[in-house]
């Protein structure tokens, strides 16, 4: 349910009907939309389509359900599986029923995707045979069991929809990370952040005292307060202050240090010596879309930033590259976000705001003076290229979601980054 453009969907139809399994794929996206995922599809005869739409009856006499990130909360169509007994999953939730391996979970509104990664990079040195899955942009995680073997580990960035699937398992990952937890998906979960947090929560609410949580100090007292009692694993909190100020990131920003931090912990978790874990992070060269240099010309430094969907991640590229002359470009989709301290923050913060049509531009244009709107992101980047002199910036980093203009935030980081190349 759910078959997407990212590829992990289509990995999961594709390992599922090697294995043998009749599908059904259903998506409410077109034949055409979806014309890329099909192609892959195309050589299993034991895939039968659905799409524009989904069908009640499909979700009744099924072995399963497997569901993907983002299918709304009060689906009819879950509702039916469910009603009629047949077993809804996700797929990082899934592979950790079918697998024995070792488990570790990163989630978090931010900074989940930065120490996934450097945790992976930690891994690697150390020589770790480590499934890199969850969240993660072309990666099929059902597909990683193929890959199992005794001496492995499973690295899971997890978002909010990937857990209620550990949710519904009754499973934890054995050592679990909660970087921060900030207002987000209030389009989603209708404005109410106890129902995100809750999400949030099954990384950690199904472990035992013989497993780990890693917290945040952004929010470890709200979530140790609001699940007071309910956590069993042993907790170690950590903070920005917690890295070692005589180790050093090639990637800039008190927030890098906050992420790093964290992914240390994680490694000391795993027994990986501080020697190991200090090479791997000098060597991190950051995370593709998260305050990416993409490249300096004539003096201008250019950053894709496009995973930047909410005011919060904004303000934190915003305050990292605080010491240049910042030409930004936000805009897109409205996600139902407070914007006034972003917006309230920009004049101090930027030399020049360009913004990129959709529904939040419309919401917080008369916020921010002397803004451009555009169309479309090639005019954008050029206007920015004319406002910048040599050692200023231009940032692409949006606030807001990426519906309308461009298939996804990952396609919209793509865009840039060719512009950009191309100059």
């Amino acid at each position: 349910m759910g078959l997407g453009l990212l590829g992990r969907g289509v990995g999961d139809a594709a390992f599922l009907a090697s294995c043998g399994a009749e599908l059904i794929v259903t998506d409410l996206k077109s034949k055409e939309e979806l014309a890329t995922s099909l192609a892959v599809l195309s050589l299993f005869p034991n895939i039968e389509f659905v799409l524009g739409e989904h069908r009640l009856e499909d979700f009744r006499d099924r072995d399963f359900v497997l569901k993907a990130a983002g299918v709304p909360l009060d689906s009819i169509y879950v509702a039916e599986a469910k009603k009629n007994g047949v077993p809804v999953k996700m797929s990082a939730s899934w592979f950790m029923e079918l697998s024995d391996i070792p488990v570790i979970g990163i989630t978090g509104t931010r900074g989940k995707s930065t120490v996934t990664h450097m945790l992976h990079a930690i891994l690697k040195e150390a020589g770790q045979k480590v499934l890199l899955g969850g969240n993660v942009r072309g990666v099929s995680t059902l597909a990683l069991l193929d890959d199992v073997t005794e001496d492995s580990l499973a690295l899971f960035e997890l978002d909010s929809w990937q857990l209620q699937g550990f949710g519904d398992a009754h499973l934890s990952p054995d050592v679990a990370v909660f970087t921060t937890f900030l207002e987000d998906h209030a389009n989603y979960y209708h404005g109410d952040t106890d129902a995100y947090l809750a999400d949030k929560a099954n990384i950690f609410l199904n472990q035992d005292a013989t497993d780990t949580l890693i917290l945040g100090a952004q929010c470890a007292e709200l979530v140790e307060k609001k699940y007071q009692g309910a956590i069993k694993a042993h907790v170690v909190n950590v903070g920005a202050q917690d890295f070692r100020a005589d180790w050093t990131l090639l990637i800039p920003g008190e927030h890098n240090r906050y992420d790093a931090a964290l992914a240390v912990e994680a490694a000391r978790a795993l027994d990986i010596d501080d020697n190991v874990i200090q090479k791997a992070l000098a060597e991190f060269p950051g995370v593709p879309g998260r305050l990416e240099l993409v490249r300096e010309k004539d003096g201008v430094r250019f950053y894709n930033d496009t995973t930047a969907t909410t005011p919060d991640a904004t303000l934190a590229a915003l305050s990292a590259l605080k010491d240049a002359g910042i030409i930004l470009i936000m805009g897109g989709a409205d996600k139902g976000l407070n914007m006034g301290v972003l917006t309230g923050a920009l004049p101090e913060s930027v030399k020049r705001v360009i913004l990129l049509a959709g529904s939040g531009t419309d919401k917080v244009l008369g916020s921010i003076q002397g803004a451009s709107v555009y169309g479309n992101l090639k005019d954008a980047v050029e206007e920015a290229v004319r406002s910048a002199q040599s050692g200023d910036v231009v940032l692409l980093s949006p606030a807001f979601a990426s519906f309308g203009m461009f298939k996804n935030e990952y396609d919209r980081g793509d865009q840039f980054t060719d512009i950009v190349k191309n100059l």
